[in-house]
């Protein structure tokens, strides 16, 4: 259901404080709540102002010129408000006194400046770097109404302390879901998409002062999760009963052996499993984020799995490897994988990209290189994040060691003196 806007025109007098019998006729106009004012006729007799009829009487000498110039006034900001909502553009009350006052080449505000972002960088940004500009902005709309109590500003309005106001917000914020509050590099990503925009709009002349200038965006380096081999294997060798769970857990490990993002395994169709060099099975297909080719040779577990939906009606009828689920959906379930299996670890879908890097390859000796082809990295750098040096290849190098070392002694010559 949607709310018709509310708009108003009206007139006010404000009585000059050097002189309580003159005052200043000011214009008002209110748009859902929001208003703004400024002054149309100066030096008028306190006295001469009926505030019911919102008219000057004869007791102003040129009452009959001023009270047709009100009209004329009231007609103009009406019309200026009907031409921006029938064209569908946004009509805030600055932006109509500015209209009023020939200004409105000067208007574009930060809504206006999201609208033309989405519209323009629709086909060149992925879907789901949409949804995450989608979501930066469905706060940014959020914290002008908290803390500026306005749903729009210009943007000639965002200075240094906006943005500081803004990190403080996304700080702060409280969600009223399961979510955790935002982490700082999450509050960095919302700050780096504002700035994307604000570079846009520096770009297209909107305005002429960068304030990202003084403003530094840090990240933090972070330990990426992963599941360790028995925790994977704990997760592969769980029976559930309720078909759901099954089947995000099988979307899981196949990822866990494949290395491939929730929307890449989404996207995945029949053709794109094809006969390698080798004359066994891989996936052939493309990063929806970066566009990349993948090749990924197609280990036997997730071979099993893929076999286990070759006729799944569902996901038959879309020409689907696997059945639709939504990535909520599926982190959703994985909380409760997680729960069962008594792993404490915040189980989500990208979890099984990082096993895949870590416990599946690096750990089992495959060369870093050939972990950023499959995973479609296009910096061996991104590649290195994950090359965390585990546990058992610690163990399993120190032990290698010991017996160099050990063969090392047995040659020394204090080693064969103390034998004969």
């Amino acid at each position: 259901m949607t709310t018709n806007p509310t708009f108003c025109v009206s007139f006010i007098l404000r009585i000059s404080k050097t002189k309580p019998e003159q005052s200043t006729i000011y214009a008002r106009v209110a748009v859902n709540g929001k208003r703004t004012e400024f002054s149309i006729i100066k030096n008028v007799p306190t006295n001469s102002w009926q505030s019911k009829k919102e008219t000057l009487n004869h007791s102003y000498k040129e009452f009959r010129k001023a009270n047709a110039y009100i009209d004329q006034v009231r007609s103009q900001l009406t019309a200026i408000y009907r031409e921006l909502t029938l064209s569908k553009e946004l009509a805030t009350p600055s932006i109509i006194k500015n209209h009023f006052f020939g200004n409105s080449s000067e208007v574009q505000t930060l809504s206006y400046l999201i609208e033309y972002h989405t519209k323009t960088q629709s086909q060149v940004l992925s879907s789901g770097t949409l949804a995450h500009y989608r979501t930066t902005e469905k706060y940014l709309r959020e914290f002008l109404l908290s803390y500026k109590k306005t749903s729009d500003i210009y943007l000639t309005q965002i200075d240094y302390q906006l943005i500081t106001e803004f990190e403080s917000y996304l700080r702060l914020y409280k969600p009223t879901d399961h979510h955790k509050p935002m982490s700082h590099n999450v509050v960095m990503k919302h700050l780096t998409r504002l700035r994307k925009m604000v570079n846009l709009a520096i770009k297209l002349d909107w305005i002429t002062k960068n304030p990202f200038d003084r403003f530094t965006v840090t990240y933090k380096k972070v330990d990426r999760g992963y599941l360790r081999e028995q925790e994977l294997q704990l997760i592969m060798d769980k029976e559930f009963s309720i078909e759901r769970l099954s089947f995000v857990r099988d979307l899981f490990v196949f990822s866990c052996y494949t290395g491939l993002s929730y929307v890449d395994v989404y996207n995945l169709e029949q053709d794109n499993i094809v006969l390698g060099i080798d004359g066994e099975k891989w996936i052939f297909t493309k990063r929806q984020k970066t566009d990349i080719t993948l090749q990924i040779p197609l280990l036997p577990i997730a071979a099993e799995i893929v076999n286990k939906y070759k006729n799944n009606y569902k996901a038959l009828n879309t020409n689907k490897i696997f059945p639709l689920i939504s990535n909520q959906k599926v982190n959703s379930y994985l909380k409760e994988i997680a729960d069962i299996c008594g792993i404490n670890k915040n189980l989500t879908f990208h979890l099984a990209r990082h096993t895949f890097a870590t416990t599946v390859t690096l750990g089992n000796g495959v060369p870093i290189e050939t972990v950023s082809k499959i995973l479609g990295h296009t910096k061996i750098s991104t590649t290195q994040v994950y090359a965390r040096v585990l546990q058992n290849k610690i163990s399993d190098d120190m032990s290698k060691l010991k017996n160099k070392l050990n063969g090392k002694e047995d040659n020394l010559p204090h080693k064969k003196s103390s034998k004969a």
